[in-house]
């Protein structure tokens, strides 16, 4: 590929963040360096569409008699498509990353394997997502890099509530975005450090509530306490977990045992709360009986991490009472925010897809009610689909946006 003066000019200048520049340099002209070079600074300009085309026109004129130059046009069309949420171009990530090896272009090799972690998220994959992010070699990335690199390591940290993760990977992300000098992508950690100081859960306790950061949600989740955790649906003490994410009418009864301990709960109570009855009948009673077993079952029972009882169930005259073996209290975790919407959203936060049959399935309530709820979830910004119909699934706590800032401009002008 030749450059000229033009050409590099444009580069300069979207290197620095002004494509009002590079545009007067390259608006006329009609070649892949010319289509390259327009579309990053319409992409700056935040003409996603627009980009996309002459990206894509860019790469057909690359594909035959550069590959170098094609890969960078496929990263840069992945990024742009990424800002409007066209997931499809992830599958030509993969063969831009082989041309960047082969022709030991190892900085955008790595920005392109970030892309793909950011993809990973928006597809509701954070375990891929973690893995992949392990293997990025950072040590020479250009700082604007290693901004975007961290910025998504703490967003997978955010989604496995490991914040003192999410803490150190957003000052290290701080650090390397004002060495980069990127406007955009210093907001955007800031807005993320300002999200990890705000209440991210509440908890009650023997009829007090609070809230609570991520750091103090761990921190909870890592003391010797019973918690009742309302966002996840699940039992935890410690390291250990009793995932009852799939067995709603069991976290209701747990979630009114928790509320009334250290006394019992009344069985009028727990088959009001549990079983959405009005009052009690001798079916009801039986019921009741048969699932606090299976209850008591599933806690001494525990499916993650070793497999020490968590509690037990003990009967009363009045009803029933829970028994922690091990904790020395019990503690009910809830969403941030109260509502109609706010269980949904609480278990879409834990970064994987989930379909509307499975989320009616773990809050126990109709397919019709939660695709209510997401509609208006949706609407409001917190949420949002992949796919249509039978495959659609739904996701929450959005990946960094991370104002497109590509790497192409620095590789014409180093060439």
């Amino acid at each position: 590929m030749s450059i000229d003066s033009e050409i590099e000019a444009a580069a300069r200048a979207l290197a620095v963040g002004d494509p009002l520049a590079a545009l007067d340099r390259v608006a006329l002209r009609d070649d892949p360096d010319g289509f390259a070079l327009r579309g990053i600074a319409m992409a700056q300009l935040g003409e996603f569409h627009r980009a996309q085309e002459l990206l894509h026109r860019a790469a057909q004129g690359f594909e035959d008699r550069d590959p170098l130059a094609w890969a960078r046009c496929i990263a840069a069309k992945a990024e742009v498509a990424l800002a409007v949420r066209d997931l499809r171009d992830v599958r030509a990530l993969a063969s831009a990353i082989e041309v960047f090896e082969r022709k030991g272009d190892r900085t955008n090799a790595t920005y392109a394997r970030v892309l793909r972690i950011r993809y990973a998220l928006w597809l509701g994959q954070p375990s891929e997502a973690a893995s992949t992010w392990d293997a990025l070699e950072l040590a020479l990335a250009p700082p604007m890099l290693k901004a975007m690199a961290e910025l998504v390591r703490a967003q997978i940290a955010i989604r496995t509530l490991d914040a003192r993760a999410a803490r150190a990977a957003t000052i290290s992300a701080m650090t390397e975005a004002r060495r980069a000098g990127i406007p955009s992508l210093i907001r955007e950690v800031e807005g993320l450090g300002l999200a990890l100081g705000q209440t991210a859960a509440r908890v009650r306790s023997r009829g007090e509530e609070r809230g609570l950061r991520l750091d103090e949600v761990q921190m909870l989740l890592d003391s010797p306490v019973l918690v009742i955790d309302g966002c996840r649906r699940l039992v935890a003490l410690s390291h250990r977990r009793c995932s009852l994410v799939r067995r709603p009418v069991l976290f209701e009864l747990v979630d009114a045992l928790a509320e009334a301990w250290p006394n019992d709960a009344p069985r009028e109570r727990l088959i009001v709360q549990a079983f959405g009855a009005s009052q009690s009948t001798p079916s009801l009673r039986v019921r009741l009986r048969v699932e606090i077993g299976r209850l008591r079952q599933a806690l001494t029972t525990v499916t993650l991490g070793h497999g020490a009882p968590l509690a037990t169930i003990d009967a009363t005259a009045a009803g029933f009472v829970l028994k922690p073996l091990q904790a020395s209290d019990v503690v009910r975790l809830r969403p941030a925010f109260e509502g109609e919407h706010a269980t949904v959203l609480a278990l879409l936060g834990d970064g994987v897809a989930w379909s509307t049959s499975a989320l009616a399935l773990a809050l126990g309530v109709s397919q019709r009610t939660v695709q209510r709820s997401l509609a208006n979830l949706q609407a409001s910004g917190r949420v949002h689909a992949l796919n249509r119909g039978r495959t659609q699934k739904w996701l929450a706590l959005p990946v960094p946006e991370i104002t497109t800032a590509l790497l192409l401009p620095m590789a014409w002008e180093a060439r």
